[in-house]
């Protein structure tokens, strides 16, 4: 079996401002678009979904870092639809992951680390292009799935993105920064500069102190880089605290593999659908079903 794991903030993003969001006039226009593609997912062979969301957009990160991101803008017909296309989900017969401690992307990196630690599941789709989640990139067996690009991300594909692999995607997110997340790495630090002093080191602690001891042929700026990263290396490794995805099943409960099986809408979903003025999705939900 193959295990989809979609990051429902994510989508209920790309609906809202994709082109059938923008010419759709219901007012819960993104929660039905998140319904249908579900329901496409479903389609096209998916059989184990959840979906992770962000119930509210703060966290216990942002008690680490002041600047992190948090609902302060964020456009307000869709931090209404939050919990609305979650319960909408939840009646369609989907798995939902609603985290308010957590991030969305940490139940997504935990129900990872659960589908691959089942040896019956083929492979793990993490349905998002976030590069916060190639971390939890492991070989071709966990993988990221860009539906927009229809682009499989696997491990060769992390390294040829940022120039180093899965592991190091928290320590270069701890140098280079993550400005939709709201911390800004260490100044000086960019892409290009992290990458290949990672791809050396692989950790922040292994990076020297002192350029002399660098083995990074072409690097330019390694002497002012390596004093930036002496005088903050605190502030890197509080970073890379902030962008590590959490993976410990012990602390979010995301159930079985066996419990993401979409078996169909629950008898509500009809209700439901009226209610968002979607009574297409009852008939397309109804007959996917009825292949099962």
């Amino acid at each position: 079996m193959k295990v989809h794991l979609v990051d429902g903030t994510y989508e209920l993003f790309r609906q809202n401002f994709g082109r059938s969001g923008r010419e759709d006039s219901r007012e819960n226009a993104a929660t039905i678009g998140v319904l249908a593609s579900t329901l496409s997912l479903i389609a096209d062979g998916a059989t184990h979904v959840g979906v992770a969301s962000d119930h509210v957009i703060e966290s216990f990160r942002n008690d680490l870092w002041p600047g992190y991101k948090t609902s302060e803008g964020m456009p307000p017909e869709l931090l209404r639809q939050l919990p609305v296309f979650e319960d909408a989900l939840t009646a369609m017969g989907v798995t939902v992951w609603a985290m308010v401690e957590y991030e969305a992307d940490d139940a997504l990196g935990v129900a990872a680390a659960v589908a691959d630690a089942d040896e019956r599941v083929e492979q793990v789709l993490i349905v998002t292009p976030d590069k916060d989640l190639g971390q939890c990139v492991r070989d071709d067996r966990v993988v990221q799935f860009d539906r927009r690009k229809r682009e499989i991300i696997d491990e060769a594909g992390v390294v040829t993105k940022f120039g180093v692999g899965p592991a190091s995607i928290p320590d270069y997110l701890g140098l280079v920064g993550d400005t939709a997340d709201g911390f800004p790495g260490l100044a000086g630090w960019g892409a290009k500069s992290a990458s290949a002093v990672l791809a050396r080191y692989g950790k922040l602690e292994h990076i020297p102190l002192q350029a002399g001891q660098w083995d990074v042929p072409g690097l330019r700026g390694a002497e002012k880089l390596a004093t930036t990263l002496r005088e903050n290396l605190e502030l890197a490794v509080l970073f890379r605290h902030i962008a590590t995805v959490v993976s410990d099943p012990a602390l979010i409960d995301v159930g079985t593999v066996d419990s993401w099986r979409w078996t169909g809408p629950t008898a509500e979903f009809a209700d439901v659908a009226r209610r968002l003025e979607a009574p297409e999705l009852i008939d397309r939900a109804t007959r996917l079903a009825a292949k099962i």
